[in-house]
This record gives C-alpha cells, sequence and structure tokens, in this order.
C-alpha cells in the first residue's frame, strides 16, 4: 500500500457517472459563486491594516501582486477542472497525479482554509452585525457578543451572533444547491452595488496630495501592541499582498462545485478565471479610492483616528461628511459576508464529500440526501463543528492561517498540472494553460513568497495542523482508502 499511488483518471470518470449530486450551476451562477466567496469583509477590513502597517497609498500595488499570484494558480486550477470536473478541488487533483499522501495532505490544507476561514468570517460578520443594531439605537449585551477568552465580565460568554449566522446558513444548505445559488446570486448583487457605491461616491472625496509619495520611504512603526515592525518601500508592498491576501481567499470555491455544474469543462475555467478578474479590477479600485480619500497615516491605530482601522471604508466617508454612506457600507457588509460564509461551509463539505468517497475520512461524509441531493449529513456536522467553535473561541490568527492553507493548495496545484501534463500528455485538456512551464514556476514561487512573508505564529501553527493531518492519515486514510481494493 504505497502512499504515493494514484487514483487513476478513469476512477474519477467512473465517479462522475455514478454521482447523485444534482448538476443545476450554469457559469454565471458559478461566477457568482466566486465572486460570493471573494468579496467579504477582507475588502472593507483589511484595506486600512494593508495602507498603515505595509505599503501606504501603494495598497493597489499589493492588490495587483496577490492576484497576479491568484491568476497563476487559477489558470492551473482551470486546466484540472477541464480534465477532472469533480468536487473535491485541488484534493482530487493531486490524488491523480502526485499520490495519495501529498492528496491527504492538500484536502487537510483545504480544511484549513475553509474551515478556519468560515469561522473567521462568522465572527466578522458578528461584528458587522453588532455594528449594524448599534446604528439603530440596539445593543445586544457583552456576555452574548464576545467568546469566553475575549469577554471581561464574569460568568458566561458566547458569541450568540457568530452562531446563529452559521446555523442559518447551514439551513439554506441543506434545502439544495439550486437554491443556495439564487440566494448567493442576490447577496452578489448587492456586494458588487455597494462596491461600486464606494468606488464612485469616494471618488468625489478625493485629494490626490494623498497619494504622494505613492510608495513611501521603508522606516520602523509601531503597532497598538507597543510592538514596532518594518514598513513600506518595496518589501512592505510584498509584505502588504501576504497581509491582504485573505481578501481573495475563495475563488477556488468555484472548482469544488464542478460536480453540481452543468457543464463543468467549459463553465468551471470561465467562472474561476472571470471571478479572479472582476475581484481584482475591484479590488485595485476600491484601494486607490480609500488611501485617495484618507492618508495612510490616518490609519494609525494610536493617531488621530484610532478607529479608523477598524472599519477603514465607512470612517474614511464619516471623515468626507458623508455619515449616511457608513450605513450603506455597514449594510452591505453584513449581508455580503452571509453570501462568504454559504461559499465556504459548501465548499468544505464538497472536499469532505470528495475524501469520503475515496474513503480517507469515515463515509457519513458522502451520504447524499436523496430529495435535495446534498450532503446533508455532512453539512450539519460541519455547521455544528464551525458554529460552536465561532461562538466560544477568541479567533486572532485564523485569517493568516486561512491564508497558509490556500497559498499551500495553490502551490500544490501549480506543481500538480505539470506533473500531469508531462505523465499524461494525451488527455483531453478543453482548457490548457499557456505556457505551463513558466506559469506554473511563477506560481509556485511568487505563492511559497507569500507563505514565507505570513506571520511566525500563523506557519508555526498552520505546519502544526499539517503534522496532525499525517498522523491522521496513518492511522485511518491510509488503511481505510478504496484503492486498497483492486478492483
Amino acid at each position: 500500500m504505497s502512499i504515493w499511488r494514484v487514483k487513476p483518471v478513469s476512477a474519477f470518470e467512473a465517479d462522475m457517472k455514478k454521482s447523485e449530486l444534482k448538476r443545476v450551476l450554469g457559469k454565471w451562477s458559478l461566477t457568482a459563486i466566486g465572486i460570493g466567496a471573494i468579496i467579504g469583509g477582507g475588502i472593507f477590513v483589511l484595506t486600512g491594516t494593508g495602507a498603515y502597517y505595509h505599503a501606504g497609498p501603494a495598497l493597489a500595488l499589493s492588490f495587483i501582486i496577490a492576484g497576479v499570484a491568484c491568476v497563476f494558480a487559477a489558470l492551473c486550477y482551470s486546466e484540472f477542472a477541464s480534465i477532472l470536473p469533480v468536487e473535491g478541488s485541488a484534493y482530487a487533483y493531486a490524488y491523480g497525479t502526485i499520490g495519495e499522501l501529498f492528496a491527504w495532505i492538500i484536502g487537510w490544507g483545504l480544511i484549513l482554509e475553509y474551515a478556519m476561514g468560515s469561522m473567521t468570517v462568522a465572527v466578522s460578520w458578528s461584528g458587522y452585525f453588532n455594528k449594524l443594531l448599534k446604528m439603530f439605537g440596539l445593543h445586544l449585551p457583552d456576555w452574548l457578543t464576545n467568546d469566553p477568552g475575549s469577554y471581561t465580565g464574569e460568568g458566561f460568554s458566547m458569541n450568540l451572533p457568530a452562531f446563529c449566522i452559521v446555523i442559518f446558513v447551514i439551513s439554506i444548505l441543506i434545502k439544495g444547491t439550486q437554491s443556495a445559488a439564487k440566494a448567493n446570486n442576490l447577496i452578489v448583487m448587492l456586494k458588487v452595488s455597494a462596491v461600486l457605491f464606494v468606488i464612485i461616491a469616494g471618488a468625489f472625496f478625493i485629494n490626490t496630495a494623498n497619494w504622494h509619495p505613492f510608495i513611501p520611504d521603508a522606516t520602523s512603526i509601531v503597532d497598538a501592541a507597543g510592538q514596532s515592525h518594518e514598513a513600506y518601500g518595496i518589501k512592505g508592498v510584498i509584505s502588504g499582498a501576504a497581509a491582504i491576501f485573505f481578501a481573495y481567499v475563495g475563488f477556488d470555491a468555484v472548482s469544488t462545485q464542478a460536480g453540481e455544474a452543468i457543464n463543468p469543462k467549459k463553465d468551471v475555467p470561465f467562472a474561476i478565471i472571470t471571478s479572479l478578474l472582476v475581484c481584482t479590477f475591484l479590488y485595485i479600485l476600491v484601494s486607490l479610492v480609500l488611501t485617495g480619500m484618507m492618508n495612510y497615516d490616518d490609519f494609525n491605530p494610536l493617531g488621530k483616528y484610532p478607529e479608523a482601522i477598524k472599519a477603514p471604508v465607512a470612517y474614511a466617508f464619516d471623515i468626507a461628511g458623508q455619515a449616511w454612506a457608513g450605513y450603506v457600507v455597514t449594510i452591505a457588509a453584513t449581508v455580503g459576508l452571509i453570501s462568504v460564509l454559504m461559499v465556504m461551509i459548501m465548499g468544505q463539505s464538497r472536499i469532505f464529500l470528495g475524501m469520503s468517497k475515496d474513503g480517507l475520512i469515515p463515509p457519513v461524509f458522502s451520504k447524499i440526501h436523496g430529495v435535495s441531493g446534498t450532503p446533508k449529513t455532512n453539512l450539519l456536522i460541519l455547521g455544528a463543528v464551525i458554529a460552536v467553535v465561532a461562538a466560544f473561541t477568541p479567533i486572532n490568527k485564523l485569517a493568516d492561517m486561512t491564508s497558509f492553507g490556500t497559498l499551500f493548495a495553490f502551490t500544490m496545484v501549480c506543481i500538480a498540472v505539470w506533473i500531469l501534463r508531462k505523465r499524461q500528455p494525451e488527455l483531453n485538456r478543453p482548457f490548457k494553460v499557456p505556457f505551463l512551464p513558466v506559469i506554473a514556476t511563477c506560481g509556485i514561487l511568487i505563492n511559497t513568497y507569500l507563505m514565507i512573508n505570513l506571520s511566525i505564529d500563523a506557519q508555526i501553527l498552520s505546519l502544526g495542523w499539517l503534522v496532525i493531518g499525517v498522523f491522521i492519515y496513518f492511522i485511518y486514510g491510509k488503511n481505510k482508502a478504496k484503492l486498497n481494493n483492486k478492483e
């Protein structure tokens, strides 16, 4: 039983033929899933952090670098999706090319990306929801909006809004993919409208003097915790790309829905690339508008506007004397994060489904409900875990850990598509990566470099997670794998 054994393409084709998932997603629904996953709290929160702690007005360049890193991976994902249009995303691609152990590690890394990402988004949604309630004069008690680690009072406490939003999203997802896609489409329209509103309305309040110097000289700055670190200059632009990478997490969720796409070999590559290009363009414009409305130094949590870094977009409009716009942004972010959570949990459940079909995790995760055509039990288990962790755990490093899982998966996909091209050049590839050696090499290098630029704590915790995953593979997955059956 070799850890390098590969699942043959014929086995994937057999899985597709007997799949119980319903193929209901067209190319625009898939594109909306990609946009729904990408545009979330990241663009409304991380812009202030990226501008002050890292890149200054050159934050737009950081978004371009992060976007380019994603494009290299997106092209490789697209080729794989055209060959193996199955649920499981990068996990399935690695299982068909590199080998079982690598596939398991990538699957375990994707759990890190999607599960941690879901928890982070649930807690972020809670923050926006509480802010929205306060705007209308409503206040939930502190013990119902803080996890035990963040609560400063005595007695029981939980983040009730974070718990409730996960349960609400699960209730939508178990009804069926088609109804979930329709809900996502509506929310995506609202989110894109809100981002366009920020770009167009904010353009009237830009002071071009705030863009000079565009790349500030490298210097040392002190953060809110009193620790100093290097910022700005070219290095600051690069570290800014790593810091705001969380804003891009999710475009690969499109590939997890391949098993429910009507024409996956053409539509999944289209949706992956289109959603990424649209969001990158919007991100660049938002960062330019924001750093034009406010000087990057005004996001200093120890400066004149200490709260600006927490809600940079809303605060920029407040300072411009347009407080009403803050309501629009807060409402859009609160509603918009629901679709991010929806796509994250949906993607995670499909990765579990793929791994369970292969026998690497228990069979309960691959049971499909006869009426809804969804992995209902899988979703209920996943939802319970995410809801409880989001409600009771202080979550500080999760954004960076989510980024680590994503960058790791991107790197592996760039390697795997190259290996498959060499090993099986005769396979039908409806979409082929142009100049593959160049694209794959660039993808591997830039994603690895961004991984190295994440916080040390996130790197250590993420590597520890992967080590735990390897132990589980040797204890359970290796012995239970369906490939042990010669047939």
